[in-house]
């Protein structure tokens, strides 16, 4: 009995498939070895790639997201007027058997004539450039966080103990004390008289603690760490400035949005990495068309900046639903089922900036009690344990996001989160009601009034 064939319609007529290289680009219109040509990663290769493109009539390409080497030959084809589509890796994974250059490009090729490869959600040009400028900006700070550690590490080994008696050796009191050793002083009284009002431990203890050995050696590498330190901070500065600037020319186009303003945030925790040349409150506010993203519990500045950052204002509009949404961020239980029997139900692996940046505001949430979310957020941890439940909650926010940016329903929890001095303030207008309206005098419960 003779093979059977199956016959596929091609959806993508005009098509090749591109496997991207660290050195050299492999292209592919067909599926004969004659269709198959190599090309080189310079600006040159590229127009001599799309030249050969045209010269065949090719209207649509697909490739794979190899590291950062797809990121220029993406930016050419486009700029060129071909329809590229970039495939995840794992959808492009070749058949079993010997793996080459020529036969991964021609299965690109098969796969997006076929109509079974769907692309990644990319940023527009504009989300892009601020994309950059966020990255390079959190790469700064793990390096000052690196560089701060350290200096930590030069201090103990010199004997000088600031991590006793200072919270944070990057703080005001810190880096005052830290800068007048590296500039050669060893008078612990004189370090002590740099002491901020707001440090818990006296200046006697701190003259105790900055008690050195004296080695020279310890200091040298303690001045680099710290000069380092300082230049890192100045870097950090230098492009927030870029990412305001940037940000400023994003809300020049929508002038309808340059008189609103949102309330200021004060009862919100500024972390010190938050940035400081712009007001992000108000930014945030108008980048997203009057939606108020940190009315919501455990969502901070630097949470805000990622989104704005990693998505855009219009992103969030390519999925169909919030639940889309929160499945591309891999926060969604992934369910394996065969023969109506849930086989596997785990989260997918992998992660991005947007991922890591709503489970930290999910683990923030776990420790703010009275919260709306904390209460899921112990439910689900009392069951499951807190990795499940930071889970959860992420996806909680993912979808919370979702519906204020793309449906405008504005975050009304049933039970809203009251700061200390709310809570204080609430207090006492309950204790007044009491007062008068059962006629208890203060002497009658111990008050004394002057």
């Amino acid at each position: 009995m003779g093979r059977k064939k199956m016959n596929l319609e091609i959806v993508n007529p005009n098509a090749a498939g591109i496997d991207v290289g660290s050195r050299s680009h492999f292209v592919a219109k067909g599926q004969l070895a004659d269709d198959v040509k190599e090309f080189g990663v310079c600006a040159s290769d590229h127009q001599e790639l799309i030249k050969w493109l045209k010269k065949y009539k090719i209207k649509t390409v697909a490739m794979e997201s190899t590291g950062s080497y797809w990121q220029n030959l993406f930016s050419a084809l486009q700029e060129a007027g071909f329809e590229v589509l970039l495939a995840n890796g794992k959808f492009t994974k070749n058949i079993k058997g010997k793996k080459t250059d020529v036969l991964d490009c021609q299965w690109i090729q098969k796969l997006h004539s076929l109509g079974l490869l769907s692309g990644s959600s990319l940023p527009d040009k504009t989300t892009e450039k601020l994309r950059t400028y966020c990255r390079h900006r959190e790469n700064l700070i793990d390096m000052a966080a690196s560089a701060s550690k350290k200096i930590q590490k030069y201090l103990r080994l010199m004997n000088l103990r600031l991590d006793i008696v200072v919270k944070d050796i990057c703080g005001l009191t810190g880096l005052k004390i830290i800068d007048a050793i590296c500039k050669g002083e060893t008078d612990g009284k004189i370090l002590a008289s740099f002491r901020h009002g707001n440090c818990h431990k006296s200046e006697l203890e701190i003259s105790k603690a900055s008690q050195s050995n004296g080695r020279e050696d310890y200091l040298f590498a303690l001045q680099q760490e710290y000069q380092m330190y300082k230049e890192l901070q100045k870097k950090i500065t230098q492009c927030e400035l870029k990412i305001k600037v940037s940000l400023e020319q994003t809300l020049k186009a929508q002038p309808q949005l340059k008189n609103l303003k949102t309330t200021d945030k004060v009862h919100k925790r500024i972390n010190k990495n938050a940035p400081k040349s712009f007001d992000l409150n108000q930014v945030a506010n108008k980048y997203f068309a009057w939606v108020d993203l940190l009315n919501i519990e455990g969502i901070g500045h630097n949470t805000i900046l990622t989104l704005m950052s990693e998505i855009g204002p219009d992103g969030l509009k390519k999925f169909p639903s919030g639940k889309h949404f929160a499945s591309w961020l891999r926060l969604a239980p992934n369910n394996k089922i065969s023969g109506g029997k849930i086989l596997s139900s785990r989260i997918p692996k992998g992660s991005n900036r947007l991922k890591i940046a709503l489970r930290q505001a999910a683990n923030s949430i776990g420790n703010m009690k009275g919260a709306n979310l904390h209460n899921f957020f112990i439910r689900i941890c009392i069951r499951k344990g807190r990795t499940a439940a930071i889970t959860a909650t992420a996806r909680k926010l993912s979808i919370i996001i979702w519906n204020m940016l793309v449906k405008r329903v504005p975050y009304n929890p049933p039970n809203q989160y009251e700061f200390l001095d709310q809570k204080r303030k609430r207090k006492v207008r309950e204790m007044r009601k009491l007062v008068v309206n059962y006629g208890i005098l203060p002497h009658e419960i111990g008050f004394v009034t002057i």
